[in-house]
This record gives C-alpha cells, sequence and structure tokens, in this order.
C-alpha cells in the first residue's frame, strides 16, 4: 500500500455455498483508493459490489486476500488477521439508512459514541452530535423522533452517525436508492459537495451510472465479482474497454464491422451502411472483425445534405418525447441507430435526415485489442484534462 492510501484491498475472494457448489460473489478483486478521494464500485445486481463493501467493513469474512484500512490490516489470508467492525476506523451508510425508530435524531448520532471502544464524556458526545449534525444540515433537530424525518432527513442522519467519530473510512451503500429523483439528484450533489469539504476517503457503492459519472474521482465497474474496468468518469464514458461497460455506462449504439485498412489518420471499417472512419487499438489489422460503439448524444442529424467523413443518409423510424430530450431511432441502411435529440427539434417519424457520426466520438472495440487506444485521433490532453475538471 502507498504511503498516502487509506484503502487497498489485494486479491479480494469471497465464496458463498450454493446448493453444493461453490458460487465466487467476489472473485480476485484488487484495488486502491487514496487519501481523500472519492472511488466507486459500480454494476448490476449481483455483481459483487456490495459484498466487497461488507467485507472491508467487517461485516463479511472473506476466504481470500488482503484488505487494509488507514494502513492497518484488518483482514489477511496469512497470517489469519482479522479486525472486527468497531475496531476498523470506518463509517458506513447502509441502502435502509438503518436508523432506529424509537430514538431520537440526537440517541441515534449519539450511539456509535456510545457503543465505541474509547469512552466519551456527555459534554464531548454533546458536541461531537452537534457538530456532525450541523455538518449535514439537521442543526436544531437533536431532539426529534427519527421516524418524524422526511427521506431526505433520515439519509442525512444516517450520514451524520457515520461521521461522528470521525472516521478515517466512509462507506456507502447505495444510500441515495431509496429516494425520489428530485430529491436524489439534490442530495447527490451534497454529499459530494460534503464529502469535499471534508476530504473523508469514501468508498461508493451504487448500480446508478449518473451517481458513478458526477461524483467519482475513480470508477471501478464490476461484473460476475471481477473489476472490468477502473478509472476516470470521463474515460469510462468515452473509452470503455469491453461491449459490457459501454452498455452497462449509458445507452450505445453497436456496430459490427470489419477493418478494411489501417490507417495513422484514422481506419477506415467496412459497416453495414458504408465506410467509417475511426481510429482502432493498436494491434488491429485488415480484416479483423471490430465493433464501432457510439453514444447517441454524439450522433449528429442534418436535415440537408452535409460535407466530410461519416456522413450517410437516413430516415427518422420513430420519435420519442422523454421531457429533456428526443429518443430518436434512425435507420441507416440496414441498421438502426438511436439519438438524443433536443426537445424542440421538429423531426418525424418518415424525415430524411443525413447522420454524422463524428470520427473522434467514435470507439473501437476488440476483444483481443481491447478498445480505441490513447493515441488516437482524440486529444488525450484535452481529455485528461477534462477528466480533472470533472474530479476535482
Amino acid at each position: 500500500m502507498s504511503a498516502e492510501g487509506a484503502l487497498a484491498v489485494t486479491d479480494l475472494r469471497k465464496v458463498y455455498m450454493d446448493r453444493r457448489e461453490e458460487v465466487a460473489a467476489v472473485d480476485g478483486v484488487s484495488f486502491e483508493v487514496p487519501e481523500g478521494r472519492f472511488y466507486t464500485l459500480l454494476g448490476p445486481s449481483g455483481c459483487g459490489k456490495t459484498t466487497t463493501l461488507r467485507c472491508i467493513a467487517g461485516l463479511e469474512r472473506p476466504n481470500q486476500g488482503q484488505i487494509v484500512v488507514d494502513r492497518q490490516t484488518v483482514w489477511a489470508e496469512r497470517p489469519r488477521t482479522f479486525v472486527p467492525p468497531h475496531k476498523r476506523n470506518i463509517g458506513m451508510v447502509f441502502q435502509s439508512y438503518a436508523i432506529w425508530p424509537h430514538m431520537t435524531v440526537f440517541e441515534n448520532v449519539a450511539f456509535p459514541l456510545r457503543v465505541g471502544a474509547g469512552r466519551t464524556s456527555k459534554a464531548e458526545m454533546k458536541q461531537l452530535v452537534e457538530e456532525a449534525l450541523a455538518t449535514v444540515q439537521l442543526a436544531g433537530y437533536e431532539g426529534r423522533m427519527a421516524t418524524q424525518l422526511s427521506g431526505g432527513q433520515q439519509q442525512r442522519l444516517a450520514l451524520a452517525r457515520a461521521l461522528v467519530r470521525r472516521p478515517r473510512l466512509l462507506l456507502l451503500d447505495e444510500p441515495l436508492s431509496n429516494l425520489d429523483a428530485k430529491l436524489r439528484e439534490e442530495l447527490r450533489t451534497e454529499l459530494r459537495n460534503l464529502q469535499r469539504r471534508l476530504g473523508i476517503t469514501t468508498l461508493y457503492v451504487t448500480h446508478d451510472q449518473v451517481e458513478a459519472l458526477s461524483m467519482s474521482n475513480t470508477i471501478a465497474v464490476m461484473a460476475q465479482g471481477k473489476i472490468v474496468q477502473e478509472s476516470g468518469p470521463r474515460t469510462i464514458y468515452q473509452r470503455p474497454a469491453s461491449r459490457f461497460v459501454a452498455n452497462f455506462v449509458g445507452g450505445t449504439n453497436f456496430v459490427d464491422a470489419t477493418v478494411g485498412e489501417v490507417a495513422p489518420d484514422g481506419s477506415r471499417l467496412e459497416a453495414p451502411f458504408g465506410v467509417v472512419v475511426a481510429a482502432c487499438p493498436d494491434g488491429v489489422r485488415r480484416d479483423e472483425t471490430v465493433t464501432l460503439a457510439i453514444r447517441p448524444e454524439n450522433i449528429r442529424l442534418h436535415a440537408n445534405p452535409t460535407t466530410g467523413r461519416n456522413v450517410f443518409a437516413g430516415t427518422v423510424d420513430s420519435v420519442t418525447f422523454l421531457g429533456e430530450y428526443l429518443d430518436c431511432r434512425v435507420r441507416v441502411g440496414p441498421s438502426l441507430l438511436f439519438t438524443r435529440e433536443h426537445p424542440t427539434s421538429p423531426l418525424r417519424a418518415g424525415d430524411p435526415v443525413h447522420v454524422e457520426l463524428p470520427v473522434e466520438l467514435c470507439a473501437v472495440l476488440t476483444e483481443e485489442h481491447g478498445v480505441t487506444s490513447a493515441g488516437s485521433l482524440v486529444d488525450e490532453s484535452e481529455l485528461a484534462g477534462a477528466a480533472a475538471a470533472l474530479s476535482a
């Protein structure tokens, strides 16, 4: 573990028995979270992200690997080491919040101090609880029963309880999933701003790609107990390492193609509707089969003929109004591509259009060589700068 690292997980494996068969919920997961960073485990239900979190919290005992929290080994296979949860210097917010309904707000927040290893005086306890409640904007609610709070306030209460002991590591298990969409959006911003202000190292678990992309410094996408890609939000979205990542993290158009020519200014791919110019991963050769991936918001529709590379004639197949944007299905040759257009667009089903696939926004996926390389037509310095700004 590096000197500045707050959490290090190495070769973690957790196995369950299912009808006398071993099922690896977590299968060789390794990652490190530097001090003060926001790290997210993102993936569908059953991918192992919550099991990983529970192993770090001490609520599950792994079968293999090592977990280090704040430079202390809290779990190791050899020599056998297990530090109980209350001695791991962590705070945790559960998906259900786990609020004590028979306690007041003050008593809920004070609970970790009462049962903790060290003794806390009444005066110090009062000060710590008041500070925690003020941090999450619940000052003045100390005497209210927990069940009298709204959903958003209960989420803040659970967060205050997790922060009251001033932990070195904060674990969040889908804490916003029980809230309505508008409140979820508001608290997402509040939570990220709070984490930045406190500088607390945070491990966040979610299946919501918007939460992961908007809040994280680093995202680890999980599938079948493994991390399949780990990177910054912008790279995860714009340069997915596999078809699974591209499909899970936002909608994507996939087009099977054959490499016709490999060139430094963009390879020529023979797609069902014509020749597409796109940057291929290093090592791709002529006649290889690849997958062209392009996000719906990156496809540009033109009502009038336009010149340039990757422009094809098409016809609008359907238009669905979704409030913030129009979901448009456009038929280009034998392929059906979906795009997202401004809600005021006059497009109607049956309209002829010219479809532009911007060269710099086309990703090429291959099983053998991975995704479009860093030496592609995209200005990687601009990409890195944008990612840093997003993650700052």
